[in-house]
């Protein structure tokens, strides 16, 4: 896209005023950029830890292996999964609110007595996968606005430099026309 312009005095207080309004957005559109990036860090690193969590606990429970192939795998369902927003930066990401489970009834007396604890290392484990994948999805979010910001402070930039080219040409044509009368 071109960038139009005329040879005038009201484009020029235009172009003048746009310059202005970009020079005094471009510092907080850095500091959005700079606290964007932070927050992805985090949310990178805590969806990290998350899975290594999850990691370390199957491994804890490894031990358990043969015994999951008497466990009844519909005994622990997720019914719904509770999402709210959070702003960040002025971004809305995902937030994980509640987990519920739908876990059917068993009888204590004919079941093994691990059970309940199997019921209880389900929903641990799960909660560590769920959690970890809505820390993906924010970070996921938060890059994709990081960068449009950085898009959006580079494109400024430039219609800043090519507002400034055109006042300075404006400059010295008018200097021109003055030096040849």
């Amino acid at each position: 896209m071109a960038v139009k312009f005329q040879y005038n005095k009201t484009s020029l207080n235009e172009i003048g005023k746009q310059l202005k309004v970009r020079q005094k957005a471009l510092p907080t559109l850095q500091n959005k950029e700079s606290a964007l990036r932070l927050e992805v860090r985090k949310a990178k690193a805590e969806s990290d830890r998350l899975i290594a969590d999850l990691e370390a606990a199957m491994e804890r429970y490894d031990y358990l292996a043969a015994l999951w192939n008497e466990f009844d795998p519909g005994l622990v369902a997720i019914k719904d999964v509770d999402l709210h927003t959070v702003k960040v930066a002025g971004v809305k990401t995902p937030g994980l609110g509640e987990i519920h489970y739908e876990i059917r009834p068993f009888n204590a007396f004919v079941k093994p007595a691990w059970y309940a604890d199997g019921v209880a290392i389900l929903k641990e484990l799960s909660r560590l996968g769920i959690e970890s994948e809505v820390y993906h999805e924010k970070a996921r979010i938060l890059d994709y606005q990081r960068k449009k910001t950085k898009r959006y402070m580079e494109d400024e930039e430039n219609l800043s430099k090519a507002s400034q080219k055109i006042v300075k040409q404006r400059h010295a044509a008018e200097e021109e026309e003055a030096s040849e009368v």
